[in-house]
């Protein structure tokens, strides 16, 4: 019985690939457990056709990222924040603001949770802010913060 793998299937083979089993181990485990499929040639032409969707929806998401990456490095973002009578800023600039900022000046979305600080910023001055996009794309946001 031939079967195509959905899963990795330890001893028998990767996902995708397709493998000669015995009927018993084929229709009651694998097929069974929603391990794998009977490779038939509607089954066989259907996941090839899903790979390619998924590797062309891979690329795009990747350009994507790649064309937020040049828009970021290009921008400098400038930041009003109340200062202190020591010089140093009341509270800090988080990833929040620092998002919300970039919405509101440049129309640009990065989720909060994808801005990394080396550490806090509690005083003004410029600092580089570390974009991850995804797909292992990363870019360098040059953040102005400016005391009121």
């Amino acid at each position: 019985m031939k079967v195509l793998l959905i899963k990795d299937v330890q001893g028998t083979g990767k996902a995708g690939e397709v493998k000669d089993v015995k009927d018993g181990y084929g229709k009651n485990f694998l097929i069974g457990k929603g391990l794998a499929l009977h490779a038939t040639n509607a089954v066989l032409a259907k996941y090839k056709a899903d790979q390619k969707r998924k590797e062309a929806k891979e690329a795009e998401e990747l350009a994507l990222a790649k064309d937020l990456s040049e828009k970021l490095n290009a921008t400098k973002l400038t930041i009003k924040h109340k200062i202190g009578a020591n010089g140093h800023l009341i509270g800090s600039v988080t990833n929040k603001e620092i998002s919300e900022e970039l919405k509101t000046q440049f129309s640009i979305e990065v989720d909060k949770k994808n801005l990394s600080l080396d550490k806090k910023i509690k005083a003004e001055g410029t600092f580089i802010v570390d974009c991850k996009l995804g797909h292992a794309v990363h870019a360098s946001l040059e953040v102005i913060i400016i005391g009121e």
